[in-house]
């Protein structure tokens, strides 16, 4: 894989020219993406910028995020050819750090159920996973450093767990949404996909221009609370190994591990996060399902079909056990700085039927977290499978942190 880090030290000693690290960049897109498919448009010609701390960065942008220089389709036909005047606020805050954008990367139809022809780098039989399909499959299969894509349900961490990227869904809002197609907008995050942690938090920092995400040397004892989520269900074999290993690890670079249950309240608003994420997608893609309903993905038309019963009634009540959620997740961070639990139910599913089960992910996004993907664990096949850090709402810096201490652990075990 490319990494952001090795590139930016690269140029700033002089090795490497901000054009050279671009058409690297755009070499391996040539070379790797017929195979692939991560990308549906690209770039003729890319040319790095004179300044910014992501100058020669060559980024991928998931195709539900406006940009000027390429058409948004969404993956759908509906949007086909579709020309956004402007770019999102987002990919705006890229030019302005000095990245280039090389291209838009592949996403499930509107970021939801319907898989896409992209293929798993890391074993073509097998999902990438979804909806950022592209964006994991692209820094996964070594085309681009860095990559923006969106979740809603699980769809930055359980990719990159499933492509064996690090990755990260930061805390709600700390990059906006604007520009975006919005699929449910209390839920709706967009987040970042590099080959390492310390890449993943260069990336964070220069975009939202905040020096404090980048990583430090830890000072004390990292204390680890291990989440095994059995509300949700029982993992695969490959995921409970992954948790095992990273914890392990962790404890053995000399963080307290420990297991912990969930409160009540945490454990309700899991169990919520569908009635918000169903009725407002309701609304936020009312045109396109009352207008063009033949031609919405069937996977998507068929949810939407079975969730028109929800009412306002019970999105209410569903927000309101959100708000306990949150409530209660606050206080475990009272004695913990972290959590550590499965990014996804277990390694890619084989074929592209599926893009893979959020449950291990959705309590996460409606708690509005920030969520780093670490990969832990190779399973059969060549499958990697990844864990997940967890912090506090607004420690994003705590949770890469964290995060790059286990990588790091993980390293030497």
């Amino acid at each position: 894989m490319l990494s952001l880090v090795e590139l930016q030290c690269r140029i700033e000693a002089g090795e490497l020219s901000p054009d050279e690290a671009i058409a690297q960049s755009c070499a391996a897109i040539e070379l790797h993406d017929g195979r692939i498919g991560a990308f549906v448009n690209r770039a003729e010609t890319v040319r790095a910028a004179s300044a910014g701390p992501l100058r020669g960065i060559a980024v991928g942008i998931k195709d539900i995020i406006d940009t000027s220089d390429f058409p948004t389709e969404m993956g759908s036909m509906i949007y086909r050819g579709w020309r956004p005047r402007a770019d999102a606020a987002v990919v705006m805050m890229l030019k302005q750090a000095g990245a280039s954008i090389v291209g838009k990367t592949t996403t499930t139809a509107f970021a939801s159920r319907d898989p896409t022809a992209t293929l798993n780098p890391r074993n073509p039989a097998h999902t990438p996973g979804g909806s950022s399909s592209g964006s994991a499959a692209a820094v996964a299969a070594g085309m681009i450093p860095l990559a923006l894509g969106t979740q809603t349900g699980g769809s930055v961490i359980r990719p990159a767990s499933f492509c064996g990227v690090a990755a990260i869904k930061p805390s709600f809002r700390l990059l906006p949404t604007v520009g975006v197609k919005c699929y449910a907008w209390t839920l709706d995050t967009v987040g970042l996909f590099a080959a390492g942690v310390e890449d993943l938090a260069r990336g964070l920092a220069a975009i939202s221009n905040r020096p404090d995400l980048l990583p430090t040397a830890a000072t004390e004892r990292l204390r680890i609370a291990v989440i095994t989520q059995d509300f949700a269900g029982a993992p695969d074999a490959a995921s409970v190994e992954a948790l095992r290993i990273a914890a392990d690890a962790a404890q053995g670079a000399g963080a307290s591990v420990a297991p912990r249950a969930m409160p009540g309240a945490v454990v309700e608003a899991w169990q919520a996060h569908e009635t918000v994420q169903e009725f407002e997608a309701h609304q936020a893609l009312a045109w396109e399902y009352r207008t063009q309903y033949d031609a919405m993905p069937p996977l998507l038309r068929a949810k939407l079909d079975e969730s028109r019963g929800i009412l306002p009634s019970g999105y209410d009540a569903a927000r309101r056990s959100a708000n306990r959620g949150r409530k209660a997740l606050a206080g475990v961070f009272d004695d913990v700085d972290v959590l550590l639990t499965f990014s996804a139910p277990g390694a890619a599913p084989k074929g592209l039927a599926s893009t893979g089960d959020t449950r291990f992910n959705k309590l996460w996004t409606l708690m509005g977290v920030p969520c780093v993907n670490v990969p832990a664990y190779v399973a059969e096949a060549g499958l990697p499978v990844g864990v997940q850090v967890i912090a506090r709402f607004g420690a994003d810096a705590r949770a890469l942190g964290a995060a790059r201490f286990i990588e790091a652990a993980l390293a030497r075990s």
